[in-house]
């Protein structure tokens, strides 16, 4: 389904950032920000935290604790050889194909949930706010309300803080 946005397209970032702590002091919520190049102050300000981390720790938990059954199993139960001698259960000899295997599962598997949660997949259309976006500009999205004092509020925020243009776009994002 198309909503209508507000895209608010900036020349610097200086520009942008002013604009997102006066807009978040107003109260109003940013939709999204699109920039050139990642920018640690805008994922700040946004304040949504993500639980990538956690995903990735119990991926790691998971791959680990499997490799190693995996490695015990295939050394000391179902296949054990004898090498001069030595225990077929040696932890030390777990350790860096556990941490390989590990590194791999949390690899491959953040990389499937990433892509999953942000919805990409190859031919997918992407209904891009500002194709500027990808090159010098960046560029602010809002949802219009049904209010109409806070969409001239917005578009006077915007125009004040440095705005190119501001202007409104039927697009359909994920959220």
């Amino acid at each position: 389904m198309n909503k209508t946005r507000i895209i608010g397209v900036f020349d610097e970032e200086h520009a942008l950032m002013d604009a997102v702590n006066k807009v978040k002091a107003e109260g109003i919520e940013i939709n999204e920000i699109y920039t050139p190049y990642p920018m640690h102050d805008v994922i700040e300000a946004m304040g949504k935290k993500t639980r990538f981390t956690f995903a990735a720790f119990l991926y790691g938990f998971i791959g680990s604790i499997s490799v190693l059954a995996f490695l015990y199993y295939t050394s000391v139960i179902d296949w054990p050889v004898n090498y001069g001698g030595k225990p077929t259960n040696a932890f030390p000899s777990f350790i860096v194909v556990t941490i390989i295997l590990t590194i791999l599962t949390v690899t491959l598997a953040s990389l499937f949930t990433f892509s999953a949660r942000a919805a990409i997949f190859p031919g997918k259309a992407y209904d891009l706010p500002d194709a500027r976006s990808t090159d010098d500009k960046f560029v602010i999205v809002f949802d219009k309300s049904n209010k109409k004092e806070s969409v001239d509020k917005l578009n006077a925020i915007l125009h004040e803080k440095g705005a190119v243009e501001v202007y409104e776009k039927e697009l359909q994002l994920q959220k």
